[in-house]
């Protein structure tokens, strides 16, 4: 597989093996040291060795910081920072899913801004505390699912309130991103499904957000026709480097998608990761499909159209239930509650989801008591 070079406005490198540019990629943006931000799970896999082995021969040193969980804490991220002031590093290189992608963003920004993490929430204007002489941050993803390898926000569960919180600004946008799908082809099934799951969402979401974007559509419906084409195969065989390349591509135009809004689906799914530490991938399939049919009212034509694209047929529903034939068929079975959420959460929980700010761009608006029909829909 030859390596591809694209700007969005991120460099963008892909193809097999182009883990190994990341040293030079490093070196052209005048780093000599860096923080390697990734999680035991990636070391544990071997995966960080190609990385180090480029640094090393461009003349770069680093540390590396992996305290980390799939759902980052505002205690890791002051962590990672205070990690990042002692080794002297001048930028950092993310390597592995969103949490580390997401924490070494969120590193750089400490690194210039000593307001509290409640401050800086984008839901409260928080982006105008964020100077634009941010350090370089290079992203390598080792799943194919949030898309951070190319956004300009990050996600941490502020520990005043207790709810995820986005933290964004146009300077946390990553210099670099490099995609290999050779470093995915040891991905579990169940964590395919999820990551997968989760780049299909941002997607979707996207499409069918309010507001006239006609760039962030097109790219969505390019994102939703790999998956639709590439998922199943990415978990039947995850050594299937054509369908592991083009999940990897499907993500990343999830996050160039999804500058125009997402929706009431990662209303739903970030209080679920806040609360009870669900994957932020698996909330998101489990609640999307009650979501589709919440929606479908409010734009019919752009569920239909989506729905077409993964073999749905035209009539009102089908769409919800393509998707829940395909949760089931990537080995995402049950719902909320085989997941351990109870009834009795959902008051607090619909609560939680009301004051997410993503639903502000869902098509059809949502309540407290739409959010509680949902959780119940989706259990």
């Amino acid at each position: 597989m030859s390596i591809s070079i694209w700007s969005y406005p991120t460099r963008i490198l892909f193809g097999a093996g182009s883990v190994k540019a990341c040293g030079a990629e490093a070196r052209a943006l005048g780093l000599d040291r860096v923080l390697l931000v990734t999680d035991p799970g990636v070391l544990q896999a071997g995966l960080h060795q190609a990385v180090e082995a480029s640094l090393t021969a461009s003349g770069i040193s680093f540390e590396i910081f992996s305290q980390l969980s799939s759902n980052p804490s505002e205690a890791e991220v002051e962590a990672g920072a205070a990690a990042y002031q002692r080794s002297g590093a001048r930028g950092a290189l993310a390597l592995g899913g969103g949490a580390p992608m997401d924490v070494a963003k969120l590193i750089v920004v400490r690194s210039r801004v000593s307001n509290g993490w409640a401050e800086l929430d984008d839901n409260k204007g928080g982006d105008k505390l964020i100077p634009r002489d941010l350090p370089p941050v290079l992203t390598i993803p080792t799943t194919a699912g949030t898309g951070s390898e190319i956004g300009r926000a990050a996600v941490l569960t502020v520990k005043s309130t207790g709810s995820k919180t986005v933290v964004f600004h146009p300077a946390m946008l990553p210099r670099v991103a490099i995609l290999d799908p050779e470093l995915t082809l040891s991905l579990p099934k169940a964590a395919t499904a999820a990551t997968g799951f989760d780049a299909l969402t941002h997607c979707l979401e996207a499409y069918l957000a309010k507001g006239d974007h006609p760039i962030a559509d097109s790219v969505a419906l390019g994102g939703l026709e790999l998956i639709a084409q590439h998922l199943q195969r990415a978990v039947a065989n995850g050594k299937d480097i054509e369908a592991r390349g083009a999940m990897l591509k499907a993500a990343m135009m999830g996050a160039a998608s999804f500058q125009k809004g997402l929706g009431a689906c990662h209303s739903l799914s970030h209080p679920l990761s806040a609360e009870l530490g669900l994957h932020h991938g698996l909330a998101n399939a489990l609640c999307l499909p009650a979501v589709i049919d919440f929606n479908e009212a409010a734009v019919p034509e752009r569920v239909r159209r989506v729905g077409a694209l993964f073999g749905a047929s035209p009539e009102p529903g089908a769409c919800a239930r393509r998707i829940r034939e395909l949760r089931e068929q990537v080995g995402i079975s049950g719902g909320l509650a085989q997941a351990g959420v109870t009834r009795d959460m959902l008051p607090r929980l619909a609560q939680l989801a009301l004051a997410d700010g993503c639903h502000g761009g869902n098509p059809r608006p949502c309540s407290e008591d739409d959010f509680k029909a949902l959780y119940l829909a989706s259990l």
